[in-house]
């Protein structure tokens, strides 16, 4: 899948043409690849251009560096999360906000179960703070849901979305530390959690 990124990616130069899109996809591939089998701490520029097949010159035309190079990746991960619930919320009843809440959280698990690198860069950079990521993921989920449920976005609602959002990751990250694919019970616990929580705002 092709990823073109939006105006706000921090990159030397945004791709205007097809090849140089899918380079930056192939590099960014690369990337995550690298990120699950050495680390961040271990990772370099170099080691994603020879695993992405491409000159050296060609990482550093949209990257400074390799922190720049995960935030990228980062916001990758965002940007397809939100186009995987977009998707979702194509078949889900504009008043069924539990469906909606749920599918929310059925696709972060199978991006955190399948997408390599994930586990280290999910929706920010493994050098920001897990606040931030939650902070970017709340902001995206209030404006997806707010649009389909035609709830209004206040501040109520963007407050409500981050503390569900801070308390599910709090919750999932105990659940894959005792298991490789996430916990059962303790992923059951959370979407009973965010039911519970959000009906105060959204029933």
């Amino acid at each position: 899948m092709s990823w073109t990124p939006e105006p706000k990616a921090t990159l030397r130069r945004a791709p205007v043409q097809q090849r140089s899109a899918e380079r930056l996809n192939r590099i960014l591939d690369a990337c995550a690849g690298l990120l699950d089998e050495v680390g961040y701490e271990a990772l370099s520029t170099r080691a994603v251009a020879e695993r992405a097949d491409v000159p050296i010159g060609s990482v550093y035309r949209f990257f400074g560096n390799k922190r720049a190079m995960a935030d990228a990746l980062a916001q990758r991960n965002l940007d397809r999360y939100a186009e995987r619930i977009t998707g979702r919320l194509a078949a889900v009843g504009h008043d069924d906000w539990r469906t909606a809440v749920d599918a929310a959280l059925e696709e972060y698990l199978a991006m955190k179960r399948t997408v390599p690198g994930f586990s280290l860069v999910d929706f920010a950079g493994p050098v920001q703070a897990p606040s931030e990521a939650n902070h970017l993921l709340a902001d995206r989920l209030a404006d997806l849901l707010a649009g389909h449920l035609g709830r209004p976005l206040d501040a109520g609602l963007r407050r409500c979305l981050l503390v569900g959002v801070e308390a599910a990751d709090a919750v999932l990250r105990l659940a894959f530390r005792l298991r490789p694919d996430g916990d059962a019970e303790l992923v059951a616990e959370t979407r009973e959690l965010l039911h519970a929580y959000l009906a105060r705002s959204l029933d």
